[in-house]
């Protein structure tokens, strides 16, 4: 059996900021309307930092207003809140997203609560959640999105698939589970506590590992031929790779896939890095200009 075909999540995602530009394009052209997404930033998290970048840059290229807010690391979570209500009572305002995680006195259900659903375009207020569960119109979690678009892609129609969903969090797990549900896909979520775990994984022909343990999914958990969607990103040392300066061993990022060993399984594999992660940015970009047109009465565009 050759080695699987590999999923190429930065063109896919290329392919979809193309499609937000002009959309965006369309907005201004024939409404007069700029879409704008606005993201708050609290504390010094290096991460955060980058990723926050990273979504201004993005955005700015497909042609919508980025705005930054910033606060201290220290600051109350009234602050937040009060920041929270006032962007959305802003009608210039399509899309706020507050970049997790919060420090620890902050509360971040209440965060999440805090945000208008039309300009949660992380999808993760309840009221959305409620509206993906039940097959209404809404906002879909980004990381999610861009799994099922990929896979769309890699395998055409989804009906009737046996799918596993290994991870339950609210961020990928679950409303992966509800979007595999809506394509008809017959669907089992599973996590690091189910029984036979490997034998279980090996009967999808769809699985999605989103657990957050560095190669946790070996070769042999999977079906032969199955479509595997890594979500996972884990930095472990790469003694390989020498040691920094500091005599610290380099390191390298992995899935919570085995890649070496699935890809000799699968018929398809996201790699990590270049897989799921960029679709999660263009995905958020189509969140946002969806819901610059939804709050100006104009029909959803076609990104």
């Amino acid at each position: 059996m050759s080695d699987a075909t590999i999923i190429d999540g930065k063109a896919f995602a290329a392919g979809l900021r193309e499609k937000v530009a002009a959309a965006v394009t369309g907005l201004k052209d024939r409404h007069g309307l700029e879409a704008r997404l606005d993201v708050v930033l609290v504390g010094d998290d290096p991460a955060s930092h980058v990723y926050v970048r990273n979504k201004g840059k993005q955005t700015e290229e497909a042609g919508m207003v980025s705005v930054e807010h910033r606060l201290a690391v220290d600051a109350p979570e009234q602050e937040l809140l009060g920041l929270i209500d006032r962007v959305n009572g802003d009608p210039a305002v399509n899309g706020i997203l507050v970049q997790l995680p919060l420090p620890d006195q902050i509360d971040e259900q209440k965060v999440t609560a805090a945000i208008s659903p039309e300009k949660d375009v992380d999808g993760f207020h309840v009221v959305n959640v409620g509206r993906l569960w039940t097959g209404a119109e809404a906002p879909v979690p980004c990381t999610p999105y861009g799994c099922l678009l990929m896979l769309k892609e890699t395998l055409g129609d989804l009906k009737g698939k046996r799918a596993m969903v290994l991870g339950r969090s609210n961020i990928v797990g679950k409303p992966m589970a509800a979007l595999l549900l809506a394509e008809h896909c017959t669907v089992n979520i599973a996590h690091s506590r189910t029984r036979d775990l490997p034998e279980r994984c090996a009967e999808a022909e769809i699985l999605v590992v989103a657990v957050g343990r560095p190669e946790m999914v070996r070769g042999d958990w999977i079906k032969p031929g199955a479509t595997v969607i890594d979500v996972g990103i884990n930095r472990i040392d790469a003694p390989e790779k020498g040691a920094n300066e500091d005599g610290s061993p380099k390191t390298r990022l992995v899935g919570d896939v085995a890649f070496d060993e699935a890809v000799k399984v699968a018929g398809a594999i996201t790699p990590v890095p270049g897989g799921v992660g960029p679709m999660t940015i263009a995905c958020l970009l189509r969140n946002t200009v969806i819901a610059a047109c939804r709050q100006n009465g104009l029909p959803d565009p076609e990104v």
